[in-house]
């Protein structure tokens, strides 16, 4: 559990000590690097500065779960009812309201009592024990007793335990993909930068707390711990957020439960004036019968179980809610706010071009770590120029017509020798391993990602270690001088034992690579060559697949001289070996989108739904997958034919966006639609920026960066499969597919499932209005003794509420969305669940079937009747109250067949139900059909079963009556029919789009369009 609340002191300011020198910061530390921090001065700091820990959190009580579930205005009204049924010894409604209540507090409390454990998840990421200097000794001490001014020992495979300034590194790289966003480890540095406003993630000579070393070893004061850090930072920022603010749906409920209660109450009032204030156990008993009649018992139980449906649908679908309300704002949801990396992307660096001079352009299918695709050459017909690549979507190179003489697939028989020496330089120079699970049979890497997709691309061309290593080829790596971050080259000595030859292949950054070579391999001839020239050489091609958002590393050979054969390598500097060296080529690697994030994003903007990228990654690398992905069009960098990226306003940093107030954000015609080096912050800013436009949002993440911006959003998503503890326990949905296409599903889903609400409120709050309207007027009936005389009972009202009235409710919660759900706007973020249409419908409908009834009930005593009804007749039957009872019965029965077929209405706002069209369709929803004919059973054995009809509900069964009540159901369908035949000729359309709106779905529209003639083109 977390230590007490956070405290001011708990999160101390903390100095920018990327910009000092080590010895700079030894200084401010107040520590000796050679002998570390004395046990007492570490005690002292320990309680200056508390423990390396979270602070605050916990876990809600259940108990306080309990009470806000019973503290709902409409729970309150029914145990009043209770309380009074008590004391007029009316068991039997008591009994029901007390089960009413017990199954909603139950569904209510099984869905709410999943405690937060965002802190429990932060604190579980630190590591348990660091190994630290102290008294001039390395000695191993808790995590969470680290304090400023330690020196911590670090090495391959430890999880750094409090935020560091590194002083001492070699080799060392650190994955910090959960904290900063970036694809791949960060290999680290010692210098000190100029630049006070550095992004975190370019901070590079510094290490964060829960991050990991992925390679090397290092050395690092401590500068800052527990909530002072990057971890707790953002933990505090969690904490910080609140989400208190009533969603539309909990809006309309709530308002309701108001109007509810100030109904039920006036109801009673005017039940009491109507007898003079006279209040006996009847009157009692008739008030209860309106405020059972003003309250849809089932509505919350209804709301509930929708919800939990959609939430066992959606999990079908790979998507777990955690909090119910998302659903809701699913459905209002106006911009997805996504992370690039592992989001829109697989998080799988793959190789997907390469460029040999005088040769051409290698362009490689397929995705993931599958050895799988094919690899095509395109050869120049103008060898002494570079060719001019457009590179577009799904990782394929497009060369112009006119540069290009002919496109081949290579393959053992095609192969050039320049190829084949590239593939084994990418082979042999590799550590990594690929592999296939026995049991799965998925593919999967083993190392660093880079030489990963190095390893996959060699073997698409058959040419992996393992083979070129085995017994046919007999290749053996004998030396290496391996990656290091200081001058980020790697090269090995290789010998085949066939062919005798000894090679020394190098790759690494172009620009550690390039002043090693002479020469250039130019086709079959080498081409003697200075650094410089053959960099300005290179540069335009690199800057294309930069452009392209490819890494672009470079690859070099050269066979070793008989001198150099006959030494150890391994024992000479590698500066004496790694020159001479003939450059043979480029290759181009990057995380690839995943498939159906373009249509899924197309789907988005189909629905009027923006999606914004925010990532760690570099402004290039995001604007190219955006590209790629359709977040950004052609049209916004203003080059129709292409796809190249203008930064600009669509495409911004976070420094450029953190440099704007808010009120220059809000001047801003559109927002960017990428931010690229964002941090935590920044993502909170957009957020914010997004929510004073009245957008809702959804955001996407799966790293500890990102925990924040989920709490801040409307809908956080995290990722199940990548995603941090931290990420998941901070948001509302989880991914378990990571897929972003999911999340259009569940869009479609809260849609569906806001617009279902709406129908069945519409058929329990009009059966209400019906049942209100009848008992109201019913006043005016009154028997010899001049007492009121119901036309329902209580209790008849209760079954008439939750057992005829809730099941075709519930059943409209299970409608299928109609097809052209996802072609409409997003609902206004302002617009409630009771709409002034809706509210329009409940009059009508609760007024129309309410005046039917009553009707039905005069016409059985006075127009067909003799008028006679008897005296107490409230209480027991005798002879005397049968035609009072069968009145009641055909009240009864007009109210639970009108509320059946009512739930048919709501089908449709406001298209047409009862047409031959419709009717075919009865059947479609096979629950409503179940509820209509079970309600219309269960009305009939209400009537017709002796001492249930008369004891109970205290009514009869009817014969020649039920001419009376078809009638009554007939005339209320044509009414229903004119009713809506009127909205459709006066009202205007249900939802308007906004400009913007309107503007996305004409990219979807033109988009659709484009893929269609390509279809038809093939």
């Amino acid at each position: 559990m977390f230590k007490g609340k956070v405290k001011q002191a708990d999160v101390q300011p903390v100095k920018l000590y990327h910009i000092l020198e080590p010895d700079q910061v030894f200084i401010d530390l107040d520590v000796n690097p050679a002998t570390g921090l004395s046990t007492s001065e570490a005690e002292r700091r320990l309680a200056v500065h508390g423990t390396n820990e979270m602070r605050g959190g916990g876990r809600p009580s259940a108990f306080k779960i309990l009470i806000r579930q019973l503290a709902n205005l409409m729970t309150l009204i029914l145990i009043a009812a209770i309380v009074v049924a008590f004391v007029i010894k009316d068991w039997i409604e008591a009994g029901v309201l007390i089960g009413v209540i017990a199954f909603n507090t139950a569904v209510g409390f099984m869905q709410e009592f999943k405690a937060e454990k965002t802190m429990d998840s932060l604190r579980k990421m630190s590591s348990p024990t660091s190994r630290v200097l102290r008294n001039g000794h390395q000695v191993v001490v808790p995590t969470m007793d680290l304090v400023p001014g330690d020196i911590l020992f670090l090495e391959s495979g430890d999880v750094i335990g409090a935020d560091c300034r590194l002083f001492e590194v070699f080799n060392f790289d650190t994955d910090e993909a959960l904290l900063t966003g970036e694809t791949l480890p960060i290999s680290k540095e010692v210098a000190a930068f100029a630049d006070p406003e550095l992004p975190l993630g370019d901070r590079i000579n510094l290490s964060f707390a829960s991050t990991t070393v992925t390679k090397g070893r290092g050395k690092a004061v401590v500068y800052a711990t527990g909530m002072s850090s990057e971890v707790g930072k953002i933990a505090k920022k969690l904490m910080d957020t609140e989400k208190n603010k009533m969603t539309p749906l909990q809006r309309g409920l709530h308002k309701m439960s108001w109007v509810l209660l100030a109904i039920a109450s006036a109801s009673v009032l005017i039940v009491f004036g109507a007898n003079k204030f006279k209040v006996n156990s009847d009157v009692l008993l008739y008030a209860i019968g309106l405020a059972i009649a003003t309250i849809p018992e089932g509505l919350i139980a209804v709301v509930t179980l929708t919800m939990s449906v959609g939430v066992s649908s959606l999990a079908k679908k790979r998507a777990l809610v955690r909090q119910l309300v998302a659903l809701e704002n699913l459905g209002s949801v106006t911009n997805i706010c996504s992370d690039k990396t592992g989001t829109l992307t697989q998080s799988k660096m793959v190789l997907v071009r390469a460029w040999l001079p005088e040769e051409g352009v290698l362009r490689v299918a397929g995705l993931g770590f599958e050895p799988v695709g094919a690899v095509t050459m395109t050869r120049l017909a103008k060898p002494n120029e570079t060719p001019r690549v457009n590179f577009g979507d799904n990782e394929k190179s497009e060369l112009l017509e006119d540069d290009v003489t002919e496109t081949v697939t290579v393959d053992s028989t095609t192969i050039s020798p320049n190829v084949r020496r590239l593939a084994e330089a990418a082979a042999l120079c590799n550590m990594s391993e690929i592999k296939s699970d026995a049991a799965t049979g998925e593919w999967f890497g083993i190392g660093d990602p880079t030489e990963i997709a190095l390893q996959v691309f060699a073997s698409k061309l058959s040419m992996g270690k393992p083979v070129l290593t085995s017994d046919a080829h007999q290749w053996s790596v004998t030396s290496e001088f391996p990656f290091d971050s200081g001058i980020k080259r790697m090269s090995v000595v290789a010998v085949n034992k066939i062919t005798g030859e000894k090679i020394l292949f190098l790759k690494g950054a172009t620009e550690r690579v390039v002043p090693c070579c002479t020469g250039r391999q130019d086709g079959e001839y080498t081409t003697a060559v200075g650094p410089d020239d053959l960099q300005a050489f290179l540069d335009p091609r690199i800057q294309e697949m930069a452009r392209d958002g490819l890494r672009v590393l470079s690859i070099a050979y050269r066979h070793l001289t008989e001198a150099e054969s006959l030494i150890d390598l391994n024992k000479v500097d590698r500066e004496g070996v790694e020159l001479n060296m003939t450059f043979l080529g480029l290759v181009g690697i990057y995380d690839p989108p995943r498939p159906e994030s373009l249509p899924s994003v197309m789907e988005c903007y189909r629905a009027g739904i923006q999606v914004t990228m925010l990532t760690g990654d570099h402004p290039a690398t995001a604007a190219a997958i955006a590209h790629q992905v359709g977040i950004l069009q052609s049209e916004e960098d203003g080059q129709s034919d292409s796809h190249r990226v203008t930064l600009g306003q669509p495409v911004m940093t976070a420094r450029e966006f953190d440099a704007l107030s808010d009120e220059e954000i809000d001047a801003l015609p559109e927002l960017p639609n990428v931010i690229a080096r964002c941090s935590p912050d920044t993502k909170v800013k957009m957020i914010q920026a997004m929510h004073r436009r009245n957008g809702i949002v959804a955001m996407t993440g799966d790293g500890v960066n990102d925990s924040p911006s989920l709490k801040f959003a409307d809908v956080g998503i995290a990722m199940g499969l990548s995603g941090s503890d931290v990420a998941k326990q901070a948001s509302e949905i989880i991914l378990t597919d990571d897929n972003f296409a999911t999340i259009v599903r569940a869009i479609r889903e809260g849609r569906r499932i806001f617009n279902n609400i709406q129908r069945f409120c519409c058929v329990l709050v009009g059966g209400n209005v019906a049942e209100l309207i009848c008992l109201l007027l019913g006043l005016a009936f009154r028997d010899k003794l001049n007492e009121t005389v119901f036309p329902l009972s209580p209790v008849a009202i209760l079954v008439n509420n939750l057992l005829t009235g809730t099941p075709p409710a519930m059943a409209l919660g299970l409608e299928k969305a109609w097809p052209t759900i996802m072609d409409e706007p997003p609902r206004s973020p302002t617009s409630g669940l009771f709409s002034w249409e809706v509210q329009a419908d409940i009059v009508f409908y609760g007024f129309s079937i309410g005046l039917l009834s009553i009707s039905n009930f005069w016409l059985v005593i006075s127009g067909f009747g003799n008028g006679d009804m008897a005296q107490h007749c409230n209480k027991d039957y005798v002879d005397e109250c049968s035609l009072v009872y069968r009145a009641r019965g055909a009240v009864f029965a007009t109210l639970t067949l009108g509320i059946l077929l009512h739930s048919y209405n709501c089908r449709r706002i406001r298209g047409p139900m009862w047409n031959w069209h419709m009717l075919k369709r009865f059947h479609e929803n096979k629950f409503l059909l179940g509820g209509f004919i079970s309600g219309t059973i269960l009305c009939l054995l209400c009537m017709y079963v002796p001492g249930l009809n008369t004891k109970v509900l205290k009514m009869k069964g009817i014969s020649w009556e039920w001419g009376v009540v078809l009638i009554t159901l007939l005339v209320f369908l044509i009414l229903s029919e004119l009713y809506k035949f009127g909205k459709r000729r006066f009202l205007k359309p249900l939802t308007v789009a906004t400009e913007e709106q309107v503007r996305l779905q004409r990219i979807w529209t033109e988009n659709t369009l484009i893929n269609s003639n390509s279809v038809l083109e093939k």
